[in-house]
């Protein structure tokens, strides 16, 4: 099919499909028409290949995870606030992390920083288990509103702290960490499986987002690109940092 023709489609199926009885059918149209924009202008023109990920940022409305002020904001290229002094990363940069995992659908996933539950919603509609950790209450019960109209039956959610991640689920497949750690916290690296991929920010404020990969006889650490990310807040001395 024709990318124009495939554009059509998807238009006519976002109107009918998530038009609520808040926004108007114009507004739904119209916000549809700023995704396709987002992934042809941010992740597809810079790079961004992965066709899961792509259809996953085409199906996942981003406006329906930012605060309702943001809503006119919710495709342009930058983080926005989502409150608690949190933010919803840049759509290139949480479309660059999930590539990196290459995931194909069925595998468990460990997020640490739910937020508003965008990238734990991607993460889903790919096809993966997720298990979602946030430190911040308030947040974790926000994003399950956020998840609910979507009726994902394979998204798991904790209060708690990321550092420590979430042991009685492990061994992941992959760790993606949507906040900055000083180090890499080696509690984390416990719970990821042989071979799995773990993308994490990492750094003060300086930081650099890393693809650890963990092999049978240590980690293989790849620098991908300078990031700013919020710190990842709790008590990294019981992660066993290194």
């Amino acid at each position: 099919m024709e990318l124009s023709a495939l554009k059509s489609v998807f238009l006519f199926l976002s109107l009918f499909m998530m038009t609520s009885e808040y926004e108007p059918q114009r507004s739904e149209m119209e916000l549809a028409e700023k995704r396709w924009e987002m992934v042809e202008k941010q992740l597809t023109a810079r790079g961004i290949r992965d066709s899961l990920v792509i259809k996953a940022f085409l199906d996942v409305p981003r406006h329906k995870f930012v605060p309702k002020e943001f809503i006119d904001s919710a495709y342009f290229d930058s983080p926005l606030p989502i409150g608690k002094e949190q933010t919803i990363s840049q759509p290139y940069i949480v479309a660059l992390m999930t590539e990196l995992l290459e995931l194909k659908g069925p595998e468990r996933v460990l997020e640490v920083g739910t937020g508003s539950g965008y990238q734990a919603a991607i993460l889903a509609e790919i096809g993966c288990e997720v298990y979602t950790i946030e430190i911040i209450e308030k947040l974790s019960w926000a994003a399950r509103e956020n998840l609910k109209p979507f009726g994902y039956n394979n998204v798991h959610f904790k209060v708690g702290d990321g550092h420590r991640g979430w042991e009685e689920h492990s061994p992941f497949d992959a760790i993606v960490v949507t906040a900055a750690p000083d180090q890499i916290p080696h509690s984390l690296v416990s719970q990821l499986k042989t071979g799995g991929k773990m993308v994490i920010p990492v750094g003060d404020i300086n930081q650099d987002l890393l693809l650890i990969t963990k092999k049978e006889l240590g980690l293989d650490i790849k620098t991908i690109t300078p990031v700013r990310f919020v710190p990842m807040t709790g008590d990294a001395r019981q992660s066993g940092a290194e």
